[in-house]
This record gives C-alpha cells, sequence and structure tokens, in this order.
C-alpha cells in the first residue's frame, strides 16, 4: 500500500545517510522503522500471563497469605 508521509527537512540527510551505509532504500528504511514501532508496542495476547504462577514454587494461597501479614505491621 503506498501512503503519502510528510518528514521535517532535517531528519532527510540522516535518513538518506542510514539507507545508503544499509544498503536499503528510504522507503525500506521506513517500513523497518514502523515494523520496529508497532512491534514495540502491540498488545499482548490475553494469555500472555497463562500458566506464570506455575514457575513461582510458591503456593497461591501461601502467597496471598504472606502479602496480606504484612498489612498488619
Amino acid at each position: 500500500m503506498r501512503t503519502v508521509i510528510e518528514l521535517p527537512d532535517d531528519q532527510i540527510p540522516p535518513l538518506k545517510d542510514l539507507a545508503d551505509a544499509l544498503k536499503v532504500s528510504r522507503a525500506e528504511l521506513i517500513r523497518r522503522a514502523v515494523a520496529d514501532y508497532l512491534r514495540r508496542f502491540e498488545t499482548p495476547p490475553d494469555d500472555t500471563a497463562f500458566g506464570i504462577w506455575k514457575e513461582s514454587g510458591e503456593d497461591g494461597l501461601d502467597y496471598q497469605v504472606r502479602m496480606r501479614s504484612e498489612w498488619h505491621r
């Protein structure tokens, strides 16, 4: 899909220099930057935390009691 974007004039020379150094087009460099940005802000799947407690080595109820005991100090 084609899209038109506007960049500040001061970003064009360093963008060109980086594209030349990496031997890719400016368009490819921008595609990579957008992909990286989207990866950093993507929403994790709903089941990301499923089973995470299994690795803790502590009983869930014992943990709850220990944490709540700190409230009474």
